[in-house]
C-alpha cells in the first residue's frame, strides 16, 4: 500500500504533515510493503482556490491513500473516484501518522470534513 503524506519540507518520515492537500509544495509516499519513500513535487501548486486536480498535484503517480490535515471536497471528490481513500492526519510527523494509521486511529475524510475556504473554519493542522 502507498500511502500520501502532503508536507512543506521533505524530511522523510520526520517530516511534518501539512495542513492543506492541494498547497502542499511536496508529498512523501511510503510504500508499507518496501518500508521506503518517495518524494514528489506538487505539480498543481498554482491552482485556482477550489479547483485542484489531484492526479495532476501527484504529476501521475498513484497512491491507495491519502493523510493530511485538510482538504477541499472537490479534491475528496476525486481522489474516492480514483479509489483513494483520504484520511484526517493528527499532530505529529509521518511515522507517527504512520502508527495511527496502522492501529486504525486515523478518521476517514468524506465532503463533509472539507475544507470549505480559508476563512477559519476548517479546524484542520
Amino acid at each position: 500500500m502507498k500511502i500520501c503524506f502532503p508536507v512543506e519540507s521533505d524530511n522523510g518520515l520526520d517530516s511534518d504533515v501539512f495542513g492543506h492537500f492541494g498547497s502542499a509544495p511536496h508529498f512523501v509516499v511510503f510504500d508499507t510493503k518496501t518500508k521506503s519513500t518517495d518524494t514528489i513535487n506538487n505539480q498543481d501548486l498554482g491552482h485556482v482556490h477550489g479547483m485542484c486536480n489531484p492526479l495532476k498535484a501527484l504529476n501521475g503517480k498513484m497512491v491507495d491513500t491519502i493523510v493530511v490535515g485538510g482538504i477541499g471536497a472537490g479534491a475528496i471528490g476525486k481522489l474516492n473516484e480514483m479509489g483513494i481513500k483520504v484520511f484526517r492526519a493528527l499532530n505529529g510527523s509521518i511515522q507517527e501518522n504512520i502508527t495511527f494509521f496502522e492501529s486504525n486511529t486515523l478518521a476517514e475524510m468524506t465532503a463533509a470534513h472539507a475544507c470549505g475556504g480559508h476563512g477559519g473554519g476548517c479546524g484542520h493542522l
